[in-house]
């Protein structure tokens, strides 16, 4: 079996750099994380704004993921692949967890539902399948938001919606909230979407080290959160773990039959 093309891992490493920035970095940023020379680091750079995956800021210079990759609205995974790679994990998570799941891909800065495991307490309940869920107020959205900055530019402050009155909409607060979310790699809702709902969700990972989606449960605000608002650990521990199994999944490729 042939090796590994070193211009290839590279590429991904800048990419993997970029998708995880809060903010555009500078061309001497980037050599030095990846452990690349400058000029190396330009041609690849100089190579990935010529096919779209990247662009450059004509002002400052900088660089940041372009639209060819994840411009808003665009798919970094085929939902339905998403979907299939999911199922054998979001099931036992809802089991597990006993709340509802929802498996997301962004979509022009909001989040878009390809999969949900309804609650397993025979309660009446209406799936939202194809739902489009707002990035800025709900755990879910706000993951994609963290590891995609690029989309983060595309919410003007017309689309930070108020929907309670614990919705974030200023992007300052926003903007510190998503970084806080990529340090630590989940996020919480409080109430923020719908006053008596909480959420739970992690980043899914895909080829590339991309985040391509995520998962998460949502419930009752004093099932997922105790008293003072912080995450109940054996919940966040079973999304993240759930986050991670479908990221192997993701990252494994399917033998042919």
């Amino acid at each position: 079996m042939p090796g590994s093309i070193q211009s290839i891992e590279r590429a991904a490493a800048i990419l993997r750099l970029l998708a995880a920035a809060p903010n555009p970095l500078r061309l001497t940023e980037i050599s030095s994380s990846v452990q690349l020379p400058r000029g190396t680091a330009h041609g690849i750079l100089r190579t990935l704004v010529d096919v779209g995956f990247v662009h450059q800021d004509r002002a400052s210079g900088r660089y940041l993921l372009g639209a060819g990759l994840i411009a808003p609205g665009s798919e970094l995974v085929d939902p339905n692949e998403l979907r299939a790679r999911s199922l054998n994990w979001a099931d036992p998570l809802a089991a597990r967890s006993g709340e509802a799941v929802r498996v997301v891909v962004p979509d022009s800065g909001d989040a878009r539902v390809v999969h949900y495991v309804f609650r397993p307490d025979h309660s009446a309940q209406k799936a939202d399948l194809g739902a489009l869920l707002p990035g800025h107020a709900t755990a879910l959205g706000k993951v994609l938001l963290a590891f995609h900055p690029p989309a983060v530019q595309s919410l003007t402050d017309a689309r930070l919606t108020f929907y309670t009155g614990r919705t974030q909409i200023t992007r300052s607060g926003l903007t510190a909230e998503l970084n806080k979310i990529r340090r630590q790699g989940w996020a919480v809702e409080r109430g923020e979407h719908q006053m008596d709902v909480a959420g739970l969700a992690a980043p899914l990972t895909g080829l590339g080290g991309l985040v391509v989606g995520a998962i998460g449960i949502h419930g009752g605000v004093d099932r997922l959160l105790d008293p003072t608002g912080v995450p109940r650990p054996r919940l966040l521990a079973l999304v993240q773990e759930c986050a991670r199994a479908i990221g192997r999944e993701l990252t494994t490729p399917r033998t042919q039959a």
